[in-house]
Protein backbone atom coordinates (compact mmCIF):
# COMPACT_ATOMS: atom_id res chain seq x y z
CA UNK A 1 0.00 0.00 0.00
CA UNK A 2 1.39 3.41 -0.89
CA UNK A 3 0.66 6.75 0.80
CA UNK A 4 -2.20 7.66 -1.58
CA UNK A 5 -3.90 4.31 -0.95
CA UNK A 6 -3.42 4.75 2.80
CA UNK A 7 -5.06 8.18 2.63
CA UNK A 8 -8.00 6.73 0.64
CA UNK A 9 -8.51 3.88 3.14
CA UNK A 10 -8.22 6.21 6.12
CA UNK A 11 -10.71 8.65 4.56
CA UNK A 12 -13.19 5.78 4.15
CA UNK A 13 -12.57 4.58 7.72
CA UNK A 14 -13.11 7.93 9.47
CA UNK A 15 -16.00 9.02 7.29
CA UNK A 16 -16.72 12.65 8.14
CA UNK A 17 -13.23 14.04 7.39
CA UNK A 18 -12.27 15.22 3.91
CA UNK A 19 -9.57 13.45 1.94
CA UNK A 20 -7.55 16.69 1.97
CA UNK A 21 -7.69 16.86 5.80
CA UNK A 22 -6.70 13.20 6.09
CA UNK A 23 -3.74 13.82 3.74
CA UNK A 24 -2.64 16.76 5.93
CA UNK A 25 -2.88 14.59 9.05
CA UNK A 26 -0.88 11.76 7.49
CA UNK A 27 1.80 14.23 6.30
CA UNK A 28 1.87 15.84 9.75
CA UNK A 29 2.24 12.49 11.48
CA UNK A 30 5.10 11.46 9.19
CA UNK A 31 6.86 14.78 9.77
CA UNK A 32 6.52 14.46 13.55
CA UNK A 33 7.85 10.88 13.53
CA UNK A 34 10.78 11.88 11.30
CA UNK A 35 11.67 14.98 13.34
CA UNK A 36 11.48 13.03 16.60
CA UNK A 37 13.73 10.27 15.27
CA UNK A 38 16.16 12.81 13.82
CA UNK A 39 16.54 14.45 17.23
CA UNK A 40 17.28 11.08 18.86
CA UNK A 41 13.79 10.46 20.22
CA UNK A 42 11.39 7.57 19.85
CA UNK A 43 7.71 7.51 18.85
CA UNK A 44 5.97 4.62 20.60
CA UNK A 45 2.40 3.67 19.72
CA UNK A 46 1.15 1.26 22.39
CA UNK A 47 0.44 -2.18 20.96
CA UNK A 48 1.58 -1.19 17.46
CA UNK A 49 5.28 -0.47 17.85
CA UNK A 50 8.02 2.13 18.12
CA UNK A 51 9.86 4.20 15.53
CA UNK A 52 13.42 5.13 16.48
CA UNK A 53 16.85 5.89 15.04
CA UNK A 54 19.89 3.77 15.88
CA UNK A 55 23.54 4.42 15.18
CA UNK A 56 25.15 1.52 13.36
CA UNK A 57 28.80 1.23 14.44
CA UNK A 58 31.59 1.86 12.00
CA UNK A 59 33.38 -1.24 10.78
CA UNK A 60 35.99 -2.54 8.40
CA UNK A 61 34.73 -3.98 5.12
CA UNK A 62 36.25 -5.37 1.95
CA UNK A 63 35.81 -3.86 -1.51
CA UNK A 64 34.49 -6.82 -3.56
CA UNK A 65 36.24 -5.67 -6.72
CA UNK A 66 39.71 -4.87 -5.39
CA UNK A 67 39.61 -6.96 -2.18
CA UNK A 68 41.09 -3.92 -0.40
CA UNK A 69 40.01 -3.23 3.18
CA UNK A 70 37.86 -0.14 3.58
CA UNK A 71 36.57 1.69 6.63
CA UNK A 72 32.79 1.98 6.76
CA UNK A 73 31.81 4.96 8.94
CA UNK A 74 29.08 4.90 11.58
CA UNK A 75 25.64 5.75 10.22
CA UNK A 76 22.23 6.53 11.73
CA UNK A 77 19.50 4.19 10.46
CA UNK A 78 15.72 4.11 11.06
CA UNK A 79 14.32 1.21 13.07
CA UNK A 80 10.84 -0.06 13.83
CA UNK A 81 10.19 -2.33 16.80
CA UNK A 82 6.79 -4.00 16.49
CA UNK A 83 4.59 -4.11 19.59
CA UNK A 84 3.14 -7.27 21.12
CA UNK A 85 -0.40 -6.67 19.84
CA UNK A 86 0.83 -6.20 16.26
CA UNK A 87 3.02 -9.31 16.46
CA UNK A 88 0.19 -11.39 17.91
CA UNK A 89 -2.24 -10.13 15.24
CA UNK A 90 0.13 -11.08 12.44
CA UNK A 91 0.64 -14.51 13.98
CA UNK A 92 -3.14 -15.02 14.10
CA UNK A 93 -3.34 -15.00 17.91
CA UNK A 94 -5.77 -12.07 18.17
Amino acid sequence: MNKAELIDKLTEKVGEVSKQKVAQMVEGMLEIITETMKSGGEVALAGFGAFLAKTRKGRTGINPQTKAKIEIPPVVVPKFKPGKTLKDTLRGKV
